[in-house]
Order: structure tokens, then C-alpha cells, then sequence
């Protein structure tokens, strides 16, 4: 076992957070398996075991399946943040099977590759449409005017969500996405409470239109998905369109920021990029690996297990540092490199095992989409002015990216 106390790991450093990777490198270096104490987590910074203990059962996103709070020797959330933790603990995310099996069973039924594919026009039109906007402005912000509008004008074009009701689909997301870093301040969990209410307020108002007045959207879909009798519940119903929503554009909208902040900072991919256009899909999961927008995913100890050793008990908490894992140079010749052509790719941005992101396909075709349009109406893009980070460690991007056509 190895100690983190002397490294240069800290969540709420903004020199850290700008900058993570010499300090993943550190860790990958000091062991397979680092005690960290403020935050009472085991951090797990290599790629073979961050890949391995994603498909280990006897880790677990939730306990509560298993064990009461007490039995598992946690104090329960406070009372206050329960509509948070109504809707978080019912999404497909946060739960294990038979739960998670039957929820995903059943969204699986209305989210299908079929589907999805056919949303291939729509999101291209759609990205197409908002780069020649940022171009005819004359530029503008890659992030509120491309990054963000796409992801969420189609999930919530899936979900059948009037565009009228979509301007707060956004600050409710990024509210409740809050409570996903380590440690969140009174102030965060109680934006992400409120948003919670709201947001679940509106779906259930839109659930029982659709139940009225079935049409061809998702929502339809899950309210009308079956198995062997199996429906989802109202709440489950609720949590998985948030969870779709959540999910299906947090990573979508960093993925597009960080990896256009990091073509700028490495020109000659750039130059490549733009020079042959048959690079876009490789450099779509090398741009999710670089950078990735998802850095840290928790992991419960349902029963004792030993990693390089070290026994970890029940109880614990383990951090997979996806971030540490994508640079790790075992799997990744020249990590730090960017490298758009890189044929051998395994990186995890997308977790795997049985909480594999059910939505990895949306989001290539997304970020494939808004990439090709740039590059095809603005090729000559480039930055107006340094992007300030964000100072979110878990979930990473910028606080915004000006661009200019030139």
C-alpha cells in the first residue's frame, strides 16, 4: 500500500485540476492502489486495473441493495438532499442488478441502435446549422454555441421535450451534475436539490401527456417498453430520461471544448485533421482519451478485496481515475502525445462492464458530427483568446472556448 499525502494528487488545486497528468503519473508510479485520506477513497491509477475492477462484482455503484447504511457503517444522506437522492438512486448509473438489469432491459427496448442511427441526419443538419452561426456572427463561444446546443437539442428531440421547454434542460443538468464531484459544498447540493424538483416536476408532467397522447418520441417508447410483464416504474421512467439527458450530453459537451482546446495546443494534428477528414473517427476517441471528460468514477466495496496485496474492506470506496488509466504508457505508447491516427485505442472514457454508457454510440455520432461541420464551414477556426478551466476535477472541461474564423 502506498500513501497519496506526499503527492502532488489534489481535487480542489486549481494548478492540479488545469493540469492533472504529471500528478497521475506519479501515482501510476507509487503503486496499484493509493490510499487517499481526504477524501477516504483508494485511488486506482492504472489502466489494467481501472478496466478490471469496473467489471467486478464485488464492487458495486450503490450498496443499498445489499445493506442498510448502518449494516454498511456510512450515515445516510441528510434529509434535506433527498429529492437528489430519489432521483439519482433510480437511474440505470447508481444501481445493481437485478435492478440495473431490468431498467437497462427495458431502456434498451426504446434506445436501439436502429434508432440512434437514424438520428445520424438530424444531428448533422443540426451541427451543420450552429457552425454556420458561429461563423456568420463572426465567431463567438465553441461551447455555448455549438458544444452545448447540440447535445441537448437531440436528447431532448429523443425524449420529445417541446423546444420551447428546453432553455432550463441545461442549468438543471449542470446543477445536479454538481453533486458528482468530491465533497460538494452546502451551496452545491442545494442548487442540485432544487433543480432535482424542478426537473422532476416537469417530466412527470410530460409522462402524463404521453401517457394521454402516445407519440414517436423515447419518452413513448420507455412508458410503452415491457418484459415478461416488467414496466418501469413512474420514478424509474423520471430518472432514466434525466440520467439520458445528464449523461447523454455532460460528456458530449467537455469532449467537444477539451478536444478543440487541444487541437489548437497541438497545431499539427490540427493541420492533419484538416488536411484528410478520414481522421475524424479515430480522432474522436483519441480526443476522448487526451483529455477525458469524465476523470474519476466511484466504486463501492460490497465484499473484501485485495488489489496488488493491499486488502481493501468492505465498506470502502474505491476512485477509478479514468484520466490516470488513459495515460497509462503500459497500454499507451507516448500517452502524452496526441496522436489522431493512434490505431490502438482501448481508453475507458465510456467505463465498461455492465455500466458501459449506453449512450457511447449518440455521443460518437455527436462529436463526429459537430467536428466534421467545423472543419468543413470553418476551416480555418482558430482560438480568440486563452479558456479559463473549470474548477471541477470529476467532471472536466472549460468555462468556455472562444473561436474565430479568421
Amino acid at each position: 500500500m502506498a500513501a497519496a499525502d506526499d503527492l502532488r494528487f489534489d481535487p480542489w488545486d486549481p494548478t492540479f485540476v488545469a493540469d492533472p497528468y504529471p500528478a497521475y503519473a506519479e501515482l501510476r508510479e507509487r503503486g496499484r492502489v493509493i490510499y487517499y485520506e481526504p477524501t477516504d477513497q483508494w485511488l486506482v491509477p492504472r489502466h489494467a486495473d481501472v478496466s478490471a475492477l469496473l467489471r467486478e462484482r464485488r464492487l458495486g455503484r450503490t450498496y443499498q441493495h445489499r445493506f442498510s447504511h448502518e449494516d454498511f457503517g456510512r450515515t445516510a444522506p441528510p434529509a434535506e438532499h433527498e429529492p437528489f437522492h430519489t432521483l439519482n438512486d433510480h437511474g440505470m448509473l447508481d444501481l445493481e442488478p437485478p435492478d440495473h438489469t431490468r431498467i437497462r432491459r427495458l431502456v434498451s427496448k426504446a434506445f436501439t441502435p436502429r434508432t440512434v442511427e437514424g438520428l445520424k441526419p438530424y444531428v448533422r443538419g443540426l451541427a451543420e446549422r450552429l457552425v454556420d452561426g458561429l461563423v456568420e456572427a463572426g465567431g463567438g463561444d465553441l461551447l455555448t454555441d455549438v458544444a452545448e446546443p447540440l447535445p441537448v437539442a437531440v436528447i431532448a428531440e429523443m425524449l420529445g421535450i417541446p423546444e420551447a421547454d428546453r432553455a432550463p434542460l441545461r442549468p438543471w443538468s449542470a446543477d445536479i451534475c454538481g453533486m458528482y464531484e468530491l465533497h460538494p459544498s452546502p451551496e452545491t447540493a442545494a442548487r442540485a436539490v432544487r433543480a432535482s424538483v424542478e426537473f422532476s416536476e416537469y417530466l412527470r408532467e410530460l409522462i402524463a401527456a404521453r401517457r394521454k397522447e402516445p407519440g414517436e418520441d423515447l419518452m413513448s417508447g420507455l412508458i410503452a417498453a415491457h418484459d415478461e410483464g416488467d414496466r418501469l416504474t413512474e420514478q424509474e421512467l423520471i430518472s432514466t430520461a434525466v440520467l439520458l439527458l445528464n449523461a447523454g450530453h455532460e460528456a458530449t459537451v467537455n469532449a467537444t471544448v477539451n478536444g478543440w482546446w487541444a487541437l489548437f495546443r497541438n497545431p499539427e494534428q490540427l493541420a492533419a485533421l484538416r488536411a484528410d477528414h478520414s481522421l475524424v473517427p479515430s480522432a474522436v476517441e483519441e480526443l476522448m482519451r487526451y483529455d477525458t471528460p469524465l476523470q474519476l468514477f466511484e466504486r463501492w466495496v460490497l465484499d473484501e478485496i485485495e488489489v496488488d496485496g493491499t486488502v481493501i474492506p468492505r465498506g470502502a470506496e474505491i476512485a477509478l481515475l479514468f484520466g490516470a488509466a488513459n495515460h497509462d504508457p503500459a497500454v499507451f505508447d507516448q500517452p502524452g502525445r496526441l496522436d489522431l491516427g493512434r490505431a490502438d485505442n482501448p481508453h475507458i472514457s465510456f467505463s465498461a462492464g455492465i455500466h458501459y454508457c449506453i449512450g457511447a454510440p449518440l455521443a460518437r455520432i455527436e462529436l463526429a458530427a459537430s467536428m466534421t461541420a467545423l472543419l468543413e464551414r470553418a476551416p480555418t477556426l482558430s482560438l480568440a483568446r486563452e479558456p479559463q478551466r473549470k474548477p471541477n476535477f470529476v467532471i472536466r472541461g472549460l468555462e468556455g472556448l472562444q473561436v474565430e474564423p479568421r
